[in-house]
């Protein structure tokens, strides 16, 4: 596979990390002061749904929501607008609605405030507060080359799915969705290093996604893989001692880094059905891990939870 090339850094529209306002984002994001707010935002939410962003330069969560704000509204592709208003410079309006925490996001249609909400909030909660006041807005260029990425990793062709996910991350630096599949991709022809090269993109924030833990998971698997010995001489050292709970262990590990997935599961649910607790229920954990590694609506996650389940619940 050729090596996918991407650059680091905050992409046109994405704002800056301090907070400060936008340097991108063309006619759709812009400053507005006193004297501008009602052609800015009164007369411009006749036409289309305006948001207005105020905040500080002393705010922290300002810092955090500005990014964020800009780039789902970046790719809303016209649905809205943002309108961003330093209340330091300028108090008056602000004052005037009645804010009193930053930040601040208040909606404007047909020329007046609608909606809104406070905080710093994830950019799950922004864009389905842009499709509350504005409709579906469908997903943004990032978002498409993720599923196109996820399509083509789905039907073997790695090498091109991994461009997919290098351009998403390209438009989008910190697409989850779109680290996860790269680092996948990298995993499946044995770059470890570069996977987790890759996961490193993702900020310590992100830990508890479940598409980066699955792309952890699968580079913990692959690591465990790679430490394991023969295939066949494992499968024959459980022929020749069925109760050889460690050697079928092995096995299943090496089966699932083979790409064998049912029958590496099939492995450890026998470990289950022999001896639940073996190794503090060290088969069914080694499952759980597998589950994780593969995500929650991949078949053999579904196959394997049911395996498990006859097991257990028998």
């Amino acid at each position: 596979m050729n090596e996918p090339t991407f650059t680091m850094g905050n992409q046109p529209g994405m704002g800056s990390l301090d907070g400060a306002p936008a340097k991108g984002g063309g006619d759709l994001i812009k400053d507005t002061s006193t004297q501008t707010f009602a052609a800015d935002v009164i007369e411009e939410s006749r036409r289309q749904p305006v948001l207005v962003d105020f905040w500080a330069p002393w705010c922290g969560p300002c810092k955090q929501l500005g990014p964020v704000l800009e780039k789902v509204v970046t790719g809303a592709k016209g649905a809205v607008r943002l309108v961003k208003m330093n209340i330091d410079d300028h108090p008056q309006i602000p004052g005037q609605l009645g804010i009193q925490s930053i930040p601040a996001v208040i909606a404007f249609k047909d020329g007046q405030p609608v909606d809104g909400f406070m905080g710093a909030v994830p950019e799950s909660q922004i864009k389905e507060f842009i499709e509350r006041i504005a409709g579906p807005v469908g997903p943004s260029d990032g978002e498409a080359l993720v599923a196109q990425g996820d399509a083509l990793r789905e039907a073997g062709d790695v090498e091109s799915a991994a461009r997919a996910y290098a351009d998403a991350i390209k438009i989008e630096p910190d697409n989850l969705a779109g680290i996860a599949g790269l680092a996948h991709c990298y995993v499946s022809i044995g770059e470890l290093e570069r996977a987790r090269e890759v996961l490193a993109l993702a900020p310590e924030a992100a830990a508890g996604d479940a598409a980066i833990a699955s792309a952890r998971a699968a580079i913990d698997l692959a690591e465990q893989s790679s430490q394991l010995g023969d295939l066949a001489e494992l499968a024959l050292t459980v022929e020749r001692n069925p109760a050889d709970h460690r050697a079928r262990f092995d096995l299943a590990l090496a089966l699932n880094g083979r790409g064998k997935r049912e029958e590496a599961v099939d492995e450890l649910v026998e470990i289950v059905r022999r001896d639940r607790n073996w190794n503090d229920e060290g088969a069914r954990k080694q499952l759980l891990q597998f589950f994780d590694a593969w995500g929650p609506t991949d078949e053999m996650t579904l196959y394997g939870r049911r395996r498990l389940s006859s097991v257990l619940f028998s």
